[in-house]
């Protein structure tokens, strides 16, 4: 898909203010806290074809109305996901 240049500066900007992680790194974090959420943000149908066993769904379009009610204490990490990084970084900050 090719994506705008003012979107790609929005993600580019949200970018400064995110840590971004490999698969590697989250499967550590995940070991190392078990209280550790992973999230995947991406649409229903994307998740229906397939996702992280261990992920909990929030699509970006859901995720600020529900966030809460998922992750309640806001000193939980949760890592984002989705399946190109701009979606993750959005939802991230």
């Amino acid at each position: 898909m090719q994506h705008s240049e003012g979107f790609l500066a929005i993600v580019k900007e949200a970018r400064t203010g995110v840590s971004e992680i490999d698969l590697n790194q989250a499967g550590e974090r995940i070991a190392n806290n078990p209280d550790t959420i992973l999230m995947d943000v991406r649409e229903d149908s994307e998740w229906s074809n397939g996702h992280a066993a261990e992920a909990v769904h929030l699509g970006k379009g859901i995720l600020e109305r529900d966030i809460e009610s998922v992750v309640p204490d806001k000193d939980t990490e949760v890592i984002m996901y989705c399946g190109g990084g701009y979606r993750s970084v959005l939802t991230s900050e």
